[in-house]
């Protein structure tokens, strides 16, 4: 019996179609319900369905009139501003392509995605940092007069179109971007009681930046498409913040990486929850120690969900159907899942890559301007995960690690490649291999080893660092080495940095 699980066929996708009509859907009935509560620990600020809708098709007309048209790619620079799911859901409302981005990339990070996406429009809230695009830039302090000015009428089109670019990591020394169509929301419906136990009723806590997209689906897309209330923190919220916050708005979900339920339960004895019905973790995986320690401290489950940018969630438990200890639960309602080896799907409980359907709703367009690097995900009909696992007769997977050198920073999938190619331009450096090492159970950092011709500054090489790279790819550890690591055919052997790592430890301890 082959590894091969088939849980159903999710109901086809309506045509015309658009995603920003989808979730916004339930705006016209909702009315004066909250969508969004930017929630701070002194000002809250809340966005009705009535008002979203309103500001969406706003802006999407503003950005007509600026001459864009269907199919224009707008490249979003916006910080976790009620602004960013605006001019997100804006864009697409309109037929354009919206590219959002990480506020904390730096000028160096964008100089390549502009020359990848060539955007039409840069949308800059004056704060990210901007780099030097070859297009206008529109700053958001001119969309508050659009926000409440005529409104576009939503451009129908096929489902397959496309409405939204990501950017992902790769086996490249530069960031994937991702395509995706517009019957991606569309797909995510399978989430709501795959993994979310989600209802109209919920009022849903996420604790990840706006352009993450965890945060774009799990905590504002899919709650608006339902009718729910998205809860965001405000910028400069600590994570120890967010217990108080939880009781203060009376959540009833809460999604975030499990790096963020380790602090908040580090931070102390939590306030009473008694409005949480449990929590939803994603972005890496979750040990099962910290769900223990999280059930024992709130008397709530967590229930596990994993994905990939290329096709968001489509593995998880539920409070329907939790999760087997040790598993990352079971492909979801309308998926087909298979554990995949060099010819095609494995036998039942044998060790493989995880795969996803290719005819899977979610499943991305493919790599923009990449048709061979798009074609090297696939095994005949199974797109390729990059980790590895078994499944047991009732779906059940079990997460056995990546396939490849893939980093997981705090839930972002980051690149070795990238990292070390822009470390490579400190100078006196002259070798850098870059992984993520287990400093404890549970909790992994991302390490630089290098090799240098003389001795190397470590706070300059930080700094340097801090000047090329997004917060969350810098590595938050350095060590030099005589010589870098390689296997029998001279090739940079990463997965040898942790044992080296444990044995420059041993000896700086006087271990044996």
């Amino acid at each position: 019996m082959l590894s091969i699980f088939d849980h159903g066929a999710p109901a086809p996708c309506p045509a015309p179609f658009n995603l920003a009509q989808h979730v916004l859907a339930k705006a016209d009935v909702m009315g004066a319900k909250p969508a969004l509560i930017i929630a701070g620990p002194e000002r809250t600020e809340t966005l009705s369905y009535a008002a979203l809708k309103q500001a969406v098709l706003g802006v999407a007309q503003g950005l007509l009139d600026q001459g864009l048209t269907p199919g224009a790619r707008l490249m979003m620079r916006i910080g976790n501003s009620v602004d960013f799911p605006i001019v997100y859901l804006a864009a697409i409302a309109a037929g354009m392509v919206a590219v959002p981005t990480s506020a904390q990339l730096t000028a160096a990070e964008l100089a390549p995605l502009y020359d990848l996406i060539k955007p039409q429009l840069v949308v800059h809230d004056g704060q990210a940092a901007l780099g030097q695009p070859d297009c206008a830039v529109l700053t958001t302090d001119v969309l508050d007069a659009w926000k409440s000015g005529p409104q576009a009428a939503f451009h129908l089109g096929d489902p397959n179109r496309l409405a939204y670019i990501v950017f992902t990591s790769g086996t490249s020394a530069r960031p994937r971007a991702v395509m995706h169509g517009h019957r991606a929301i569309w797909a995510r419906q399978m989430m709501h009681t795959g993994w979310y136990g989600l209802t109209e009723a919920d009022r849903l806590l996420h604790a990840g930046a706006f352009n993450w997209t965890f945060t774009l689906g799990a905590g504002l897309l899919d709650p608006w498409s339902l009718g729910a209330t998205s809860l965001i923190p405000a910028p400069g919220v600590q994570l120890e913040a967010l217990p108080l916050l939880l009781h203060r708005h009376k959540a009833t979900l809460l999604a975030a990486a499990p790096g963020v339920y380790r602090k908040m339960l580090k931070g102390g004895r939590l306030p009473a929850l008694p409005h949480l019905r449990h929590g939803l973790s994603a972005g890496e995986k979750l040990p099962e120690p910290l769900r223990r320690d999280w059930q024992a401290a709130t008397g709530t489950a967590l229930h596990e969900a994993f994905g990939m940018s290329e096709c968001s969630t489509f593995i998880s438990g539920s409070p329907s159907a939790p999760a087997q200890t040790g598993t990352l639960g079971r492909p979801q309602p309308g998926r087909r899942v298979a554990i995949v080896g060099a010819g095609g799907p494995v036998a039942l409980g044998t060790a493989g890559e995880i795969a996803v359907h290719r005819d899977d709703p979610g499943l991305m367009l493919g790599y923009l301007d990449a048709p061979e690097a798009t074609a090297a995900r696939f095994r005949g009909d199974w797109f390729l995960t990059g980790d590895l696992g078994r499944i047991a007769a009732d779906g059940s997977i079990t997460y056995l690690g990546r396939a490849d050198d893939i980093m997981n920073a705090g839930g972002f999938r980051v690149s070795p490649l990238e990292v070390e190619a822009a470390l490579m331009g400190f100078d006196g450096l002259t070798g850098v291999a870059v992984t993520d090492i287990a400093v404890k159970p549970g909790t992994s950092i991302i390490a630089a080893f290098y090799t240098a011709d003389r001795d190397v500054n470590v706070a300059a090489l930080e700094a340097f660092a801090n000047s090329v790279l997004a917060r969350y790819k810098q590595p938050r550890l350095y060590r030099r080495l005589p010589q870098l690591p390689v296997n029998a055919n001279g090739k940079l052997a990463r997965k040898a940095l942790q044992t080296m790592y444990e044995a420059q430890d041993d000896s700086n301890t006087g271990k044996a």
